[in-house]
Formats: C-alpha cells, sequence, structure tokens
C-alpha cells in the first residue's frame, strides 16, 4: 500500500513539473502593451499562421519545421516571399496605428546604384516593442544579441536571426513559446515588406 502511494505520488510530481515547463511567461507583453494592443499582435500571430500554415490553428513549431530554410537561403530567396504583401497591407489596416507605431516606423532608404529614395519599413527603436524585446532578452541571450544588433543598424536584416539557429537552438527558440513565435513572425514580416514595398520617399 505504501509503495502504490510512493508511486502515485512520484507520478503526480511528474505531471506537475511537465505542466509546469508547458507554461510560458505573459508577463513581458502585460508589461509593455495594452490589452488592445495584444489583441493586435494576436491578429498579426493569426495573419502569418493562415499565410504560411495555411490555418491559424496549425502548429507553429511543426509548420516551421517543414519550410526548406537551408534551401531557400541557398538560393537567395526567404520562405517570407511568399507572403502575400497586399494583404500584409490590409492587416495593417485592421491594427490599431498606435500598435503599428509601437513596432515600426517608415524611414527614407537610398537605392546604392540609381540614389533613389525609397520608403521602408523600419524597427522603431523607442517603441514598446523594442523594449518587450529587451526584456525577452533578458533571460535568453540570442534574442539579446538580436536586439543589439536591430540597435547598432537601426534595422531587421535576414541574417539577425538565422534559421539554423532556430532549428538547432531548442532552449533559447523554443517554437512552442509564443514570445518567440511573435518576434519570428513580426521579423520576417518585416523583412516580407521590405523586400516588396516600392514607394517613393515623400516628405509628410
Amino acid at each position: 500500500m505504501r509503495k502504490t502511494l510512493i508511486l502515485i505520488f512520484g507520478v503526480l510530481i511528474l505531471q506537475l513539473n511537465s505542466s509546469c515547463k508547458s507554461q510560458y511567461s505573459v508577463s513581458e507583453l502585460n508589461n509593455n502593451f495594452t490589452t488592445e494592443q495584444i489583441s493586435d499582435l494576436k491578429k498579426i500571430t493569426d495573419f502569418f499562421k493562415n499565410q504560411m500554415c495555411l490555418n491559424t490553428n496549425s502548429d507553429f513549431k511543426k509548420c516551421y519545421k517543414q519550410i526548406p530554410h537551408e534551401y531557400l537561403e541557398a538560393t537567395g530567396n526567404g520562405f517570407w516571399a511568399n507572403i502575400n504583401f497586399e494583404k500584409q497591407k490590409e492587416l495593417y489596416d485592421q491594427i490599431s496605428e498606435s500598435t503599428f507605431n509601437e513596432i515600426w516606423l517608415f524611414c527614407k532608404s537610398t537605392e546604392y546604384k540609381t540614389g533613389l529614395e525609397t520608403k521602408s519599413l523600419c524597427p522603431n527603436l523607442v517603441g514598446k516593442y523594442q523594449k518587450y524585446l529587451s526584456d525577452i532578452g533578458n533571460s535568453n541571450p540570442r534574442i539579446a544579441k538580436y536586439v543589439e544588433k536591430i540597435n547598432m543598424s537601426g534595422d531587421f536584416y535576414p541574417m539577425s536571426i538565422k534559421s539554423w539557429y532556430i532549428l538547432n537552438d531548442k532552449k533559447n527558440f523554443d517554437l512552442e513559446d509564443p514570445n518567440i513565435q511573435l518576434i519570428l513572425i513580426i521579423h520576417y514580416l518585416s523583412l516580407n515588406d521590405q523586400e516588396k514595398r516600392n514607394e517613393k520617399w515623400m516628405v509628410e
């Protein structure tokens, strides 16, 4: 009887530990964004899943791992290029202006060969999203390095987060963690915008 009780207790402890491991922190989101902005971030996440995984209920981890990242990078094509940019611009209209402005701003980019000044999407280095990234980086050295690169360059770059690290560093890139999912989604949507937006820079 005693052995049975000890066994049951041991199973309960294992289940409790497993349950704790499956829970992810939401404090960084709650500390940096309003309820409305968090709802907008979910819209952004759902949009990405619809575009890349064909379903908002898709398993993000499974979907991401099925993408042939190395092949696409070798050919110079990011998988985010499959995102419909017109629909992405519609997404911007579906979220509040405050949410957009806490993540991004538009900046002037000059083409090297032609000198043409174009409109480009850039990170808002003093926005709430950047603070959110820094908060995540306090316990995640990979994200801390990513934040450092953004702050140094003032821009998003395809190689700032390499797919090899994402797929092989399971500790810092837990693809089941909603925080990591959001960071990757914002990163890839930003790259898609930068690649496909074709507008002349106009002084407002």
